[in-house]
């Protein structure tokens, strides 16, 4: 198994189990407390991050499944004007 397939299904695992245990926060009660209050907000954002991160690695995917865009010629630059010297008049 490849790293890759490997952290993906770590992510998916990571999220269901977050999801999961703020849901039970929610039910069984104990999200109503201070502690699980913050127990709840830490769950969901670790479910987040990992969210993230499959999104991340979804369309990194996506992306090298693309065919490359055919590259651009080079535009030419003009030259640049050559700066002209003039005398300085002083009285």
């Amino acid at each position: 198994m490849s790293d890759r397939a490997l952290l993906f299904l770590f992510s998916i695992v990571m999220v269901i189990v977050s999801l999961a245990a703020s849901v039970w926060l929610v039910v069984s009660g104990q999200g109503a407390t201070v502690d699980g209050l913050f127990l709840l907000l830490t769950c969901l954002l670790s479910a987040l991050a990992f969210a993230l991160y499959l999104m991340f690695m979804i369309n990194r995917a996506k992306e090298s499944l693309q065919p490359p865009a055919p590259a651009k010629p080079a535009a030419a630059k003009p030259a640049p004007k050559a700066a002209t010297s003039q005398p300085v008049e002083t009285s």
